[in-house]
């Protein structure tokens, strides 16, 4: 990934958006099953990258054979879940995989961070990602790239993820977009 910006796509409007912009990857939320293949599709038209978040694929349930099934007919860059059996299963089927973490509390915390280390995911999506000293934590303990997502609202935000030890920050505020796009 060649930014510190990857845009996440809400709707077909901002993916056509996307398509016409510089970034290479970006994450698709709340599809439906069957826009998929279109969006798949004229992705690969455009020489682009599209990791789809599992948990908001309507009309799929969000499990192993979920999982397979979207990797086996959409062949999709990369895959995001909060669920580790999803992670695990895009891993084995050679996608991307990158597990998404919500700093709640410190239960929650620990509890994610014993997923990580039996899964290993190939990223992690730390969100809220407006907290740069748990950005750091988390890099330092699990020594996987991180994403920050979430609550990201200015510029300075993202680069203090950034500097925190973020590989990349995932927005799908537009403006946010265009201000790093290369």
């Amino acid at each position: 990934m060649n930014s510190h910006v990857i845009p996440a796509i809400p709707s077909f409007k901002k993916f056509e958006k996307f398509l016409s912009s510089n970034y290479k990857t970006c994450i698709m939320l709340e599809v439906h099953l069957a826009q998929l293949k279109n969006i798949t599709s004229i992705a690969k038209q455009h020489g682009k990258n599209v990791i789809f978040h599992m948990d908001l694929i309507e009309g799929l349930k969000n499990d192993d054979r979920g999982t397979e099934y979207i990797c086996q007919e959409f062949r999709p860059y990369g895959l995001i879940s909060t669920k580790s059996n999803v992670i695990q299963k895009a891993k084995q089927k050679g996608v991307l995989s990158i597990q998404r973490m919500f700093l709640i509390d410190s239960h929650a915390l620990e509890q994610s961070y014993r997923h990580i280390e039996m899964v290993k995911p190939d990223f992690i999506e730390v969100l809220p990602g407006t907290m740069p000293w748990m950005i750091r934590e988390v890099r330092e303990k699990t020594n996987i790239p991180i994403f920050a997502g979430g609550l990201i609202r200015t510029k300075t935000e993202v680069e203090q993820a950034i500097a925190a030890g973020a590989t990349a920050v995932t927005t799908s505020k537009q403006s946010i977009w265009e201000a790093f796009e290369n």
